[in-house]
């Protein structure tokens, strides 16, 4: 048989060709009919070649083996050539690995449950860890694992909250501790405080026990009318500035503590009246007096008599006002004069 000659570079026909036909040239030589044959039939090229499909189990979902075939072009893709270059051949892959994985899934009832082994699809996850445990299921894997950090993490919670209850419990009891420190503390400075005292006021009873020995009531048989500081228009100052003893006429005047007569004799509203200074300074002023029994100058002790009690002088009746001048200044109140002296009129 005879062979055809190759064909021409140029994929154009010459201008002379036409339609449903063609004029040979001069210069092409002659032309010699065609016969192809198997071996003389070169392979298309810029086409893809589909292998022949193995196995009879996908003819049963063409859906599966469409999407087997579309993943595998668009993995190897399809190239053109560029203009002037010679086109690229690409092969597709054995499609038999998609065949048997797409034979797996499909049951011969058309259901989609996959039958078989019940060992999991993948084992993808797992870690030395999971497979000691016996754990072959990756999802169990990792549900296990999420287990555990949730009981770590709460586990953590669980002990920062103990902590922070244990340190508050410490810090309640040394407050605690403290405040009763600070009422064993107070209690023992009132304690002391009143033991103080009263040995204070002790110490002042026995004090005033003892000058009392030195002290003494003015008189005897009386009555306390006016007081310090009463208000009436029968005072010059508008107040009353002394200490009244009713007493009958002629009741005797003692001394109340010893010292020296600085006058005696006739003071106006104040009748008879005699000064007693006291070695401190104090003065103290007998008045209204019916007579009087001492003269300036004199010494007396406590208790001696230096006069009687009378109604002269600016009166209402027969007693005797006492007066007290610290220093020979201002009176003050007779009472709480003779109170300090440890005499209760």
């Amino acid at each position: 048989m005879a062979s055809n000659r190759p064909a021409q570079a140029s994929s154009f026909a010459p201008n002379d060709i036409q339609t449903f036909g063609y004029d040979r040239g001069d210069d092409e030589g002659p032309w010699e009919e065609w016969n192809p044959t198997a071996d003389s039939v070169a392979p298309v090229r810029g086409r893809h070649r589909v292998s022949k499909q193995r196995g009879g189990g996908l003819a049963r979902s063409s859906t599966v083996l469409g999407v087997g075939v579309l993943a595998a072009v668009g993995a190897g893709g399809i190239a053109t050539a560029a203009p002037g270059k010679p086109p690229v051949s690409i092969s597709l892959p054995d499609l038999s690995s998609v065949t048997q994985s797409a034979k797996a899934l499909i049951s011969d009832g058309g259901s989609s449950t996959p039958k078989g082994s019940s060992t999991p699809l993948t084992g993808a996850g797992l870690t030395t860890a999971d497979a000691a445990q016996g754990n072959a299921d990756a999802g169990e894997a990792l549900r296990a694992r999420i287990i555990e950090q949730a009981e770590s993490q709460q586990d953590q919670v669980d002990r920062a909250a103990q902590s922070a209850a244990e340190t508050a419990a410490a810090k309640k009891a040394v407050a605690l501790a403290a405040e009763q420190q600070d009422k064993a503390e107070a209690k023992v400075a009132a304690d002391k405080k009143k033991a103080e005292d009263e040995a204070k006021q002790k110490a002042e009873t026995a004090r005033l026990a003892e000058l009392a020995k030195s002290y003494s009531l003015p008189t005897s048989s009386y009555t306390l009318t006016s007081r310090f500081g009463d208000a009436g228009s029968m005072w010059s100052s508008g107040y009353h500035t002394g200490l009244d003893f009713a007493a009958p006429t002629g009741t005797l005047i003692k001394a109340v503590h010893s010292g020296t007569v600085t006058e005696a004799g006739w003071a106006g509203a104040y009748g008879y009246r005699t000064i007693l200074t006291l070695d401190d300074g104090t003065e103290l002023w007998f008045c209204h007096q019916s007579s009087i029994s001492v003269s300036v100058g004199q010494k007396v002790a406590t208790g001696d008599v230096i006069g009687r009690v009378g109604a002269t002088g600016n009166v209402t009746g027969p007693h005797l006002h006492l007066e007290v001048h610290p220093g020979g200044g201002d009176a003050i109140d007779p009472m709480a004069w003779l109170h300090s002296k440890g005499i209760n009129p």
